[in-house]
């Protein structure tokens, strides 16, 4: 299984940035995916996850309006629309899989089997 995450730079206060997660080696459409972050000096933290079972989703509160997770399961493919970015959204970005995480797990980063090698977002005017 491979995760392979793209789309992220540098972007102002405001601005907007699409990432995407292309999965191979697995077929998507049985797993979980999730979107984490991980600022300097912070713990890595979920940012969005939708379910395999029946598309579900989470986004921890602080990007809750700005923030849109979907799946292309055709594609194996997961993403991370983001809007109004903020300063503090810059981190650097994962995206993740599991087949046996449950639903009310879905923002527990240790739940996950399978991650991608991040991509930087940096959000500063």
């Amino acid at each position: 299984v491979q995760l392979q995450a793209s789309g992220g730079g540098l972007v102002q206060p405001g601005g907007s940035l699409r990432l995407s997660c292309a999965g191979s080696g697995f077929t998507s459409k049985y797993y979980t995916l999730g979107w984490f972050r991980q600022a300097p000096g912070k713990e890595r933290g979920a940012v969005s996850c939708i379910s395999s079972s029946d598309g579900g989703t989470y986004y921890v509160d602080s990007v809750k309006g700005r923030f849109t997770i979907s799946r292309d399961n055709a594609k194996n493919m997961v993403y991370l629309q983001m809007n109004d970015l903020k300063p503090e959204d810059t981190a650097v970005y994962y995206c993740a899989a599991s087949r046996t995480v449950l639903a009310s797990q879905l923002a527990v980063a240790d739940e996950y089997d399978y991650w991608g090698q991040g991509t930087q977002v940096t959000v500063s005017s």
